[in-house]
């Protein structure tokens, strides 16, 4: 199974505003590499990838409020080869909570990725991830 991570592709945070987190990473080094949106039934979803510190940081700004406490890192991504392999790997390792039946496939968001979630046993969300 390890043959299919490749190592992290990164940390997800929600931001209560945009504009104001981009700026803060910036302003202490970070640089703004893309920004995207994604229509929901609640409204769009703002995105950003911001380079920081040796890791990318995809800063989410949700449509409705998400509560601030401890657990504003909602999910962190592993780059893999192939989403399909690595998640019959983690199956075959006796894992089966993944969050949706299938992988989604976003070709314009950031450049094209797919993607494919499933939960940890503390329920951190770890999401598979090939850039197209």
């Amino acid at each position: 199974m390890k043959e299919h991570f490749k190592g992290l592709g990164h940390i997800a945070i929600h931001t209560k505003d945009m504009d104001e987190s981009v700026a803060f990473y910036e302003k202490i080094g970070g640089a703004l590499r893309q920004r995207a949106s994604i229509s929901t039934p609640d409204g769009e979803k703002l995105l950003a990838l911001v380079e920081f510190g040796g890791v990318v940081l995809e800063l989410i700004q949700s449509p409705v409020p998400v509560p601030m406490t401890e657990g504003n890192i909602p999910h962190f991504a592993l780059y893999v080869d192939d989403v399909d392999a690595a998640a019959a790997a983690v199956r075959a390792a006796g894992v089966d909570t993944f969050m949706t039946p299938q992988k989604k496939v976003l070709p314009n968001l950031f450049g094209g990725l797919e993607n494919w979630f499933f939960t940890g046993p503390s329920g951190e969300q770890i999401e598979l991830l090939r850039m197209l």
